[in-house]
């Protein structure tokens, strides 16, 4: 026989976060008997969550815009690295003044709470702080991106970005913890699970699996990443769900060994080990470097003997993670980085001139102008540009398969795959970055065929199927900084019109004006790719 063993099976050992006290309103200790209770008025938790997610859309840690400096002061960092890691500070820096969010895909709002037993609100606590939420993203420049189904192929965008994912855990006392995430799609979609077993668990093994995995991950969800690698769980969703918590931070004061009641721990030299391994990938911050990574947690969790569940995930440039909590003291959100200018060089990172496109040239000039420069060529583009998603090309997709010419803007115009949050008044555009290209690599053959999607924009590496159709049509992927989406709608954006499907919202079809939009070349006409070389 053995004795009963229980324990937090997530012992976090302190809290050193910084917070900002909102209100002392709303909260109340009252008794219950011979029990004080923490009485919280709904309101309060509707302004948390207000708060909260408007202070993660336009703000970001101090820690990780510490680690973005740190990039530029690396001596061993590329150009390209330093250029990203410059104009993610730049972004940062535009995003704190409150008017244009950090990134255009300004997430879906996800809130996980810990609830004390002596916390009374009398209410669904998850309806009150979707009030919060939706207050926000009324009241700002965000996106909604939330798509709610009619039917099983019928979808509407909900025009709140509404429903949240809110969950809520009881646990003793009376504090009500919070950790509230805005989680673009980006970075969600390279979320990862794979079910291994024991034979995993070996230096070897674990070496392999992880050299050949991050490759998964890719550019798309906007790298420099904080990765978190989970290995166990008591199931596969158990697993996903500490990889997301890891990724924002929320796991960092964990034990660093395990116990036989089966503790999470954080495992500091394997966290090591993987992001020498990110380093030696030559990733990246999005075009080749050092810096694919800032930082890797690594977490190890208990298991069935016949399961061993491991995830993979990210949180991307657009780090937006914040806590809370309410206390008899108060309501507090986490403090997040006002002045992000302090991080930023006196002058930017010296870098070769780019090579300037003329966009407004006829289709065939253009391509004909890329055709004379190499991959990783940094361009500077000025001109005319179609903008169209996901929705957009699938609707294109139907017209030619229903014998409908290509519309004449796809064939004319590079297209620029993106989706605008709302515009600032006064402003031409909306935080406007780019998303992710993979989604839309199987239209690219088809659409080529027709004379479309000659020229692409977009972030993120694509399938060999892109590569294919650039070389047998003669076109090129223009791959974009994933991240800085304030700035580019301040400095490169100077007119934004819809010119097709308005209906749908920012999966629109626009016609957008920049000038001096940065670029590489990713894939040429020659089927040449720059991540196949890395």
């Amino acid at each position: 026989m053995i004795d009963f063993i229980y324990q937090d099976p997530y012992p976090i050992l302190k809290d050193d976060t910084q917070y900002r006290k909102i209100t002392s309103d709303f909260v109340k200790v009252e008794k219950f008997g011979e029990r004080e209770v923490l009485t919280v008025d709904p309101k309060g938790l509707e302004l948390l969550a207000e708060e909260a997610l408007t202070d993660v859309s336009f703000m970001l840690r101090t820690s990780h815009l510490q680690k973005l400096r740190n990039i530029l002061d690396d001596p061993e960092a590329t150009d390209n690295d330093r250029f990203v890691a410059y104009n993610l500070l730049q972004n940062a820096s535009v995003a704190a003044e409150g008017q244009l969010p950090s990134c255009q895909d300004t997430g879906t709002a996800i809130v996980m709470a810990k609830k004390g037993e002596s916390i009374f609100t009398g209410v669904d606590d998850a309806e009150w702080l979707s009030k919060g939420i939706f207050n926000t993203y009324q009241k700002r420049n965000l996106r909604y991106s939330q798509i709610v189904p009619i039917s099983m192929f019928e979808e509407k965008n909900s025009g709140s970005n509404l429903p949240a994912q809110i969950d809520i855990y009881a646990k003793k006392g009376n504090s009500y913890e919070f950790l509230f995430m805005a989680k673009g799609g980006g970075s969600a979609n390279k979320t990862y699970l794979y079910q291994q077993t024991k034979s995993l668990l070996n230096e070897k093994s674990m070496d392999a699996f992880v050299r050949a995995k991050i490759k998964d991950l890719g550019t798309s969800a906007c790298p420099p990443y904080h990765l978190a690698l989970v290995i166990g769980g008591t199931s596969a969703e158990a697993n996903l769900s500490a990889v997301k918590k890891a990724s924002a931070g929320y796991y960092d004061n964990l034990p660093t060994t395990g116990n036989m009641a089966g503790q999470a721990f954080r495992d500091h030299e394997w966290e090591q080990k993987v992001q020498q391994i990110c380093q030696e990938s030559a990733i990246g911050a999005q075009f080749g470097g050092k810096y694919f990574t800032h930082d890797v947690r690594v977490i190890r969790l208990p298991r069935h003997a016949a399961s061993c569940p491991v995830g993979l995930g990210v949180s991307c440039s657009a780090d937006r993670n914040i806590k809370g909590k309410i206390t008899k003291d108060g309501i507090f959100v986490e403090q997040l980085e006002v002045n992000p200018k302090q991080f930023l060089p006196e002058k930017a990172p010296h870098l070769e001139a780019p090579v300037e496109i003329d966009l407004n040239m006829p289709m065939k000039d253009m391509l004909s102008k890329l055709s004379q420069y190499p991959i990783k060529t940094r361009l500077k583009l000025n001109g005319t540009v179609i903008v169209a998603r996901d929705i957009a090309h699938a609707k294109i997709m139907e017209m030619l398969e229903a014998g409908q010419p290509m519309p004449e803007y796809f064939k004319n115009h590079p297209v620029y795959y993106a989706g605008p949050a709302k515009t600032p008044e006064g402003m031409p555009s909306g935080s406007f970055g780019p998303t992710t290209a993979g989604r839309m690599d199987v239209y690219v053959d088809e659409f080529q065929k027709h004379g479309g999607s000659m020229i692409m924009l977009a972030k993120g590496n694509r399938t060999k199927q892109v590569t294919d159709a650039c070389n047998k049509y003669g076109g090129f992927y223009l791959g974009s900084i994933g991240g800085p989406a304030a700035i580019l709608a301040q400095d490169n954006i100077l007119k934004v019109e819809v010119v097709d499907f308005e209906e749908l919202g920012m999966e629109a079809v626009r016609k957008i004006t920049v000038k001096d939009f940065p670029a590489f070349i990713i894939t040429d006409d020659k089927g040449n790719d720059f991540f196949e070389n890395l």
